[in-house]
């Protein structure tokens, strides 16, 4: 074996220390979830400085020829007895003070510590190099080795970095007020007890105005708790913005309120502020509970936690292939859910799973940049079982203590970053709605499953619309893809009305004893709410050429191998502010949809004339101005949208009204175009006009791998100013349309290709019987998808499974009536 020292001088040149800029993996492999405290430790490679478990560190070193790599463990120190200890040997939980998973002050935070060793192995031989070693040695390879390993184990790692930017409910920026606050001098002095709202007398939830030093009740909660919302009529009546709750000061600080500015805020001029009022801010000690603790003081209070977390029996922990846990990075348990579920589907399993082997060994140079090699990474993670094994008891430095709940799991950081990145939502660490994530995620086998299986056909399905003029009689009929069924819940349903509304009275006459009542929602309502004809009342019909009423009906043109059904649970208020409704509903665990399968057009039947309605524009060339409805535009401006964007919904909505153009506001705020000038069809810059040659190869390979032809995912393209999402929705919602286009699968005209037979258009899609059974549901808690927590259970053997984040348990009690997104798969007949 060759010099240790001389092996190193041979490949000196290709160790590199890393600049600013370098992305850094030292904390997880590329393939697997290896890390620093797993067995045999992390190998960073001192070129690239990607990291890899030591299962991958030969074949990295195989394919590139490099041979130095950074070796680093990680070991846990010995837990020291704390005076808190609970004496269980278990330290005690801190109580929860942010609504957050993963963050300081949220729940369930555990810092280990750890002590860490690093060496220099070289590699085919892996002969070891430590610092010691290294003093041993010519100055230029000890200088140029030390400065790679200390810059390595100085910089920043790419997972660390990203949780720097992880988001704080909590953080609150300076009002604009507190700098020049002006106070009254009215000889007002405030007394450091016994506080009343000067107007009802109320005790509790009091704000002092920090201008003239009333003390009045603040808002009234959602659940008829809190105050009679005096302080904030006083800042109408006066427009004096600052208040401070009573009874939260303290010498750190205390909860103030911008009423201006509409949130809570910092004034770093408090104690001057409060010294005003007679009030010496050092003394105070806190009585109530802040607005973040009465927030999850609620949220806790409506009972999901408990129920859904089944925390009321001792579950027994699961260990073994599929029953794998996945950390919290920070609010990441939408994405935790999520991934279980997908990972329990076949088409997932065998497109990511099934060939992991041949996925890795054609990774590219940086794997972690690779959407299939990450997604395949996390299912083999999560089925292989090699992760699922009990995470180590803190007090039991000898492993002889029961398992405990939570596992080793997995940490899914590079896949986080990864299908995040660029997300105005995703990429940050803020909860998130698990619905939006699925179809987010879905968008992205999509996009890069060109050829080759395509995983997200399992929940492709195609929605028949059929319009009926109420007028001529005549019908429309349009498809368009879907991938979810959203069900509306239908509150006036409800079988314990009666309950509901003792619970509502005792609540406004003041009674804190009242308990929290369910609306228990039927499931058969919510499916007749979906399937019953919706009125369209200023629907513009072809055969009578004028607006009139018509109908429609939403049927299944197609019923996918796996269905997924939302529970329309998130809504908006009449005040358009986002709120949950808390129901029960009795969701079945087998589901017969076959009386919902499309029919088509009926024999005897009439179809309106294909005849479009009269531009929304003026018959002037030139100006090509719409003709808008200028109250609707303006009410959407007053809601907060720009100008443009407002014009574009009222006019993609065909001027039918405030609602259609909020639903169009809603669902295309995240398009890249959304505030960009209107641009009309038929304008020289207006999509339809093109040119093909600067059309996304990129996007006309997406739309094409989706089963469409080439001239049809340019025409989709043109339409829509080559805006790839904007395409995909415009060739789903035209596909008769299309149906006229001389063109074949390979995109070429009907008389070059074989036989100049024209291939049915549209999506591939899966069909066949409309009956299913249940196999898994997601849970949320809280009371907004900005906040709180998801779960999910997963039936597995004829076994309910509760994942927890990193718990992983046979489920004992699955509520099944308080789930948010339902999963089912098809029964075969």
């Amino acid at each position: 074996m060759a010099d240790v020292g001389d092996v190193l001088m041979s490949v000196l040149s290709t160790i590199r220390v890393p600049k600013p800029g370098d992305r850094v993996h030292k904390d997880e492999c590329a393939l697997s979830f290896s890390s620093p405290e797993s067995e045999g430790g992390l190998y960073m490679c001192m070129n690239s400085f990607l990291g890899f478990g030591s299962q991958y560190v030969d074949r990295h070193h195989a394919r590139t020829g490099q041979r130095a790599y950074l070796h680093i463990t990680r070991t846990r120190k010995a837990k020291k007895e704390d005076d808190n200890n609970s004496g269980s040997g278990h330290p005690p939980k801190k109580k929860p003070t942010r609504l957050a998973i993963g963050i300081e002050g949220g729940f369930d935070v555990d810092q280990e510590q750890y002590e860490e060793d690093i060496k220099v192995v070289i590699l085919p031989d892996r002969q070891e190099v430590t610092s010691e070693d290294l003093a041993t040695m010519p100055d230029v390879v000890r200088e140029r080795v030390s400065l790679s390993m200390a810059g390595i184990m100085a910089a920043d790692s790419v997972s660390h970095a990203l949780q720097v930017q992880q988001w704080d409910g909590e953080v609150r920026q300076e009002s604009k007020h507190a700098a020049d606050l002006k106070q009254l001098d009215n000889g007002l002095k405030i007394p450091p007890s016994g506080w009343r709202c000067e107007v009802c007398d109320l005790q509790e939830n009091l704000w002092m105005n920090l201008t003239d030093g009333k003390v009045l009740c603040g808002r009234r909660y959602f659940d008829g708790s809190g105050g009679n919302n005096h302080a904030l009529l006083h800042y109408q009546e006066t427009g004096y913005p600052l208040a401070v709750k009573l009874g939260t000061i303290t010498p750190d600080g205390a909860d103030v309120y911008s009423y201006d500015e509409d949130d809570m805020v910092l004034d770093s001029k408090l104690p001057e502020h409060l010294s005003h009022f007679g009030i010496d801010m050092m003394t105070m000690e806190k009585t109530e509970r802040t607005m973040t603790e009465l927030e999850i003081a609620v949220n806790q209070r409506v009972g999901e936690w408990e129920v859904i977390q089944e925390s009321g029996t001792t579950l027994k922990p699961l260990f073994g292939p599929g029953l794998t846990g996945m950390r919290n990075l920070g609010n990441s348990c939408y994405l935790n859910s999520v991934m279980q579920v997908l990972f329990t589907v076949p088409d997932f399993q065998s497109k990511y799973v099934s060939y992991f082997d041949k996925i890795v060994d054609e990774a590219p140079s940086d794997p972690t940049q690779d959407f299939k090699t990450q997604v395949a990474k996390l299912g083999y993670g999560l089925l292989s079982g090699e992760y699922s094994k009990p995470a180590p008891d803190p007090g039991d430095e000898n492993g002889a203590s029961e398992p405990r709940g939570d596992q080793i799991g997995i940490a899914p950081r590079m896949f986080k970053a990864l299908v995040g990145r660029g997300h105005p939502e995703f990429s940050t660490n803020r909860q998130q709605d698990a619905q939006e994530f699925l179809l987010h995620f879905i968008n992205m086998v999509e996009r890069n499953c060109r050829s080759g299986a395509n995983p997200s056909e399992a929940f492709r399905f195609l929605v028949e619309e059929k319009i009926v003029c109420q007028q001529s009689q005549k019908a429309k009929y349009t498809q368009r893809v879907d991938y979810i069924v959203q069900l509306p819940v239908p509150m006036d349903h409800a079988t314990n009305t009666e309950e509901l509304q003792e619970a509502e009275r005792r609540r406004e006459e003041g009674d804190s004893s009242a308990p929290t009542v369910r609306a228990q929602i039927p499931f058969s309502a919510c499916m007749a709410a979906l399937s019953e004809p919706e009125i369209l009342t200023d629907f513009w019909s072809s055969a009578v050429q004028a607006k009139t009423t018509a109908t429609k009906t939403t049927r299944f043109a197609s019923f996918p191998d796996h269905l997924v059904i939302q529970i329309k649970k998130f809504t908006f208020g009449l005040d358009w502010v986002p709120k949950k409704l808390d129901v029960s509903i009795d969701v079945p665990d087998t589901l017969d949809l076959s009386a919902l399968r499309a029919t088509g057009q009926q024999p005897g039947e009439e179809l309106l004339p294909e005849v479009a309605p009269p531009p929304l524009m003026t018959p002037d060339v030139e100006v090509k101005a719409p003709v808008l409805d200028d109250s609707t535009v303006s009410q959407l401006c007053e809601m907060g949208f720009p100008l443009e964007a407002c014009r574009k919904a009222v006019y993609y909505t065909g001027n039918t009204g405030i609602d259609a153009a909020m639903n169009w506001t809603m669902s295309h705020m995240d398009d890249p175009d959304f505030s960009a000038p209107l641009v009309l069809p038929g304008s020289s810059t207006g999509p339809g006009t093109t040119p093909t040659e600067s059309l996304s190869e990129e996007h006309l390979a997406t739309i094409v791998s989706m089963g469409f032809s080439r001239d049809q995912a340019t025409k989709a393209l043109r339409a829509t100013s080559n805006v790839l999402d904007r395409a995909v929705d415009w060739i789903f919602s035209h596909l008769d349309d299309l149906e006229s286009m001389d063109v074949s699968e390979g995109g070429r005209s009907a008389a070059e290709s074989e036989g100049g037979r024209d291939p049915p258009p549209g999506p591939r899609v899966r069909d066949g019987p409309g009956k299913y059974e249940l196999f898994a549901f997601i849970s949320h808690m809280g009371t907004s998808t900005m906040c709180g927590h998801y779960v999910c259970h997963i039936k597995k053997d004829q076994q309910w499974v509760i994942f927890n984040d990193q718990k992983v348990c046979a489920s004992e009690k699955p509520p099944k009536d308080l789930g948010y997104l339902y999963f089912y798969r098809r029964v075969s007949e």
